[in-house]
């Protein structure tokens, strides 16, 4: 895809980020994957999103990413698929290279690795992964990578390949005042932890969508909630909250990393072989599995 095929895509619907299957070593296990991918290709959702966060990229090794891009085009059929990239800028830029040898339609440049940096500083590294392919780029503020408006402005005027902007801070006023000066320049994407929960004061902002997790094991309902929330149907909305979005955030906020683990459990318990979470995250337990089955009751498939 071009970056403006990309652009597009990106803002055609709801998007998701598959989590990443690992066998009992630990290892990529690509047969279950596939078979998820194939499983979420088949509802709305025009990009999937492979390696991303929900995806561990961050337990994962520079070499194995490709792999699991090409596994996911592969098996995505006509969905588009953006890669998860990061870490520092040198293994960024190898990364987003080799990401798009694989066949990735984009990148989604996470924040870098561990420390914080003035604004030249990020504006250097996100130009230089930019000019370094071909494909499309969304950027991700969020935690220590958090792009000024002026710096974002000077990036998409050097850069035309941006084509995306992911947040994940939550903070409105930022957001707005982003979207007010880059206008349709970029696609928006809302990248709180469990979207839906923000999705309503996102759209405000002006986001056309946001990236759903829990779209990996529930995809009907996530559409659902989204198809609603763009129709203007806010009783709609607030019984779907009601009903999983809240009993489903009391489950992920019982322990730090269960916006993945519990996500991943998810997807298990859809009869999906996903494997366990890489360390330094932990599984459920099965009091939280158990709990979580009983919530999804009504979508399994």
């Amino acid at each position: 895809m071009t970056p403006q095929e990309i652009k597009e895509a990106l803002g055609a619907g709801l998007l998701s980020f598959p989590v990443t299957h690992f066998d009992d070593e630990g290892k990529f296990r690509q047969d279950t994957y596939q078979r998820h991918i194939e499983w979420l290709a088949g509802y709305d959702a025009p990009v999937l999103f492979a390696a991303g966060g929900t995806g561990e990229f961050f337990s994962l090794s520079p070499d194995e990413i490709p792999g699991i891009v090409k596994s996911a085009k592969e098996a995505a059929g006509k969905t588009a698929i953006v890669s998860g990239c990061g870490f520092g800028t040198h293994v960024g830029v190898e990364l987003a290279r080799n990401v798009e040898n694989a066949g990735a339609d984009g990148i989604l440049l996470l924040p870098h690795y561990l420390i914080d940096a003035p604004q030249e500083g990020l504006y250097a590294h996100v130009k230089r992964i930019c000019q370094s392919v071909g494909i499309g780029v969304m950027v991700y503020n969020r935690d220590n990578s958090v792009l000024a408006v002026d710096t974002l402005k000077r990036l998409c005027d050097e850069c035309p390949n941006l084509v995306g902007f992911k947040d994940g801070t939550g903070d409105i006023g930022l957001v707005r005042q982003i979207t007010a000066t880059m206008g349709d320049r970029l696609t928006y994407l809302g990248g709180m932890p469990t979207a839906e929960l923000y999705a309503e004061a996102y759209l405000g902002a002006g986001f056309t969508t946001y990236s759903s997790a829990v779209f990996n094991f529930v995809p009907a309902l996530a559409v659902e909630f989204y198809k609603a929330l763009r129709a203007g149907e806010r009783a709609r909305c607030e019984e779907i909250l009601k009903d999983f979005f809240y009993p489903f955030m009391a489950i992920r906020a019982r322990r730090k990393g269960y916006a993945v683990a519990a996500i991943k459990a998810g997807v298990r318990l859809q009869g999906f072989a996903a494997g366990k979470v890489r360390p330094p995250l932990d599984d459920l337990t099965a009091e939280e599995d158990a709990m979580l089955d009983k919530l999804i009751a009504p979508w399994k498939r």
